[in-house]
């Protein structure tokens, strides 16, 4: 594909953005399917209100987040796509190990569905718990837009989950507006490349101000999901106790009692929550510098629920267990595969044709200054090329959006390895797929992405290192996902052994960090594997792998 900068793409190239005429977007409808059942799944365009704009995103089935999925564990359910969205798509079933023809990958599972084309899938749930559904053409676009919505897995254990007594679903995600409008994208070429789409407000549950009600003395199970392009999410209730009963794909190894829970983009968290007196709280996203509220809450008056009365309980998860006395094995075992995580930073101010001496700066810190090619001795990024041209502030980022949204005194490589802002946007809005290449090298090999050839066999269990090397042109975190012909577990981060585990498809992987997993492979097919910043994706962190049947 021929790439071109943003700017240069004519205004009658750009995507749509005129939300006259459209359907208001509605909240999500919660579709309980049995086995068998047929789906109807619509992707078309939506008007949205968000504060004092209105703007034209995308809906499955005119709704965002799209239409909930409730399966029973063991169905079979067949989903029929129709597309009338801005561009080719397909959909992907995040998470699920499922049959390889209907994940969703364009060119490699199937053909791309076309503008007025439809598909079907058929689809099988062999997990209990949360998952979601998400294009995968252009995620940088279409996922920003709002095409993404939620599968929840009802296991056959009656037991499986601890006792609740009302289920709440919710998509964490952001979305960048830029003068009433959702802020332009290029049809030809991906922009934020360098960390990705930061938005500058806030959508919880597809609401940019969500109100919710409990009942004091009750169990809420909070199902969340991250849908945002690259933010991490990192959420507290103040006032109320938090027991953390499950991840990615089910319950955790043990039950406990959490203050905080962080969640990369993909990434899920199941969540008991229990107030005891009646009030005013709110759902919150905590940064090292600032607090948003994501959902403010109303507790009326209540007493305790049977549910509540075994809230002290923290159950444990025998299967886990089973799993935790093979894992030392695992943890002294040298790695099959190793991966490094790296970036490649074209500096497009720094030109051949540049009259006079070029001075090197760091886009973080500005103060640090060279005349020659380097890196930033404060954060390790590279330096690049000073531009004699002034840049804006923040453009309409500063003051906008939840809690006074805004991005000052942020710090590069923040607080444990995450960033949690975008922190060098005027740099970070000029990076595009043509000049910010993201990439996976494979250390066993010295193969680089897309060219990683990597070949398990169904019932394999393979221990993956992933690096996330400093050495590179721009060091931040990455959430590592792997497609449906597994599942695994993180065994240890840095050295490490992880002290409760889950079953993962995503795993966040900080600034400077080594992660290793054990894949337990189970499907066969041709499957991805890439970073789930859509536009760190989008700008080549992917690669493909061959699972064979035994």
């Amino acid at each position: 594909m021929q790439h071109h900068h943003l700017d240069s793409v004519p205004p009658a190239d750009q995507f749509p953005t005129d939300p006259a005429g459209l359907p208001e977007a509605s909240r999500p409808e919660v579709l309980e399917l049995a086995d068998g059942d047929t789906v109807e799944l619509r992707v078309g365009p939506v008007a949205k209100r968000l504060g004092d704009a209105t703007v034209r995103m995308l809906g499955y089935n005119g709704s965002i987040p799209g239409t909930t999925l409730k399966v029973a564990e063991g169905t079979e359910i067949v989903i029929h796509v129709e597309n009338h969205g801005d561009l080719d798509t397909t959909v992907h079933w995040h998470g699920l190990r499922l049959e390889n023809r209907y994940d969703g990958v364009p060119h490699e599972t199937q053909a791309p569905i076309p503008v007025g084309g439809e598909f079907s899938y058929r689809i099988q749930f062999p997990d209990p718990g949360l998952y979601w559904y998400h294009p995968h053409i252009r995620e940088d676009y279409t996922q920003e837009l709002g095409l993404y919505g939620n599968i929840l897995v009802v296991p056959a254990d009656p037991d499986y989950w601890p006792p609740a007594d009302r289920d709440l679903i919710l998509t964490l995600d952001d979305i960048l507006i830029e003068d009433g409008k959702v802020a332009p994208f290029s049809p030809t070429e991906t922009s934020y490349a360098a960390m990705g789409r930061f938005g500058n407000r806030l959508l919880i549950a597809g609401d940019p101000d969500l109100h919710l009600s409990f009942r004091a003395g009750d169990v809420v199970r909070l199902w969340l999901t991250n849908t945002a392009n690259t933010r991490v999410f990192n959420v507290t209730l103040p006032g109320a106790r938090m027991k953390l009963v499950g991840g990615d794909s089910g319950r955790v190894e043990y039950e406990e009692f959490v203050e905080q829970l962080v969640l990369a983009p993909s990434e899920r968290v199941v969540v008991d929550v229990l107030v005891e007196s009646p009030g005013e709280l709110a759902l919150e996203h905590h940064t090292p510098h600032r607090t948003y509220r994501l959902a403010a809450i109303t507790v009326t008056e209540g007493a305790p629920s049977t549910a509540a009365t075994r809230f002290g309980q923290l159950r444990r998860a025998p299967e886990l267990e089973a799993e935790r006395t093979q894992l030392d094995r695992w943890l002294a075992a040298a790695p099959d595969k190793i991966l490094a995580l790296v970036a490649q930073m074209d500096d497009p101010a720094a030109m051949p044709e540049a009259a006079g001496p070029v001075t090197y700066a760091c886009p973080m810190h500005p103060d640090v200054t060279s005349a020659q090619p380097g890196r930033c001795p404060k954060c390790g990024m590279k330096l690049l090329a000073a531009s004699s041209e002034p840049t804006t502030a923040d453009h309409d980022h500063a003051g906008i959006g939840n809690a006074g949204m805004d991005h000052a005194g942020m710090e590069h490589g923040g607080a444990e390895g995450i960033e949690w802002e975008d922190d060098m946007v005027e740099v970070n809005r000029q990076t595009t797929s043509a000049t910010m290449h993201w990439r996976f090298l494979d250390r066993t090999t010295g193969a680089d992405s897309p060219a990683i050839d990597w070949r398990f066999t169904v019932g394999d269990r393979v221990k993956i290192r992933l690096i996330n090397e400093m050495a590179s042109d721009h060091p931040m975190h990455h959430p590592f996902h792997l497609h449906g012909a597994g599942r695994f577990l993180v065994l240890a981060r840095d050295g490490v052994t992880e002290p409760n585990l889950v079953w993962k498809d995503t795993v966040l992987v900080r600034t400077g960090e080594t992660v290793d997993i054990l894949f337990d492979v189970t499907n066969p097919g041709l499957w991805m594997a890439h970073c789930h910043i859509a536009e760190h994706m989008q700008s080549g962190m992917m690669f493909s792998f061959n699972v064979a049947r035994r």
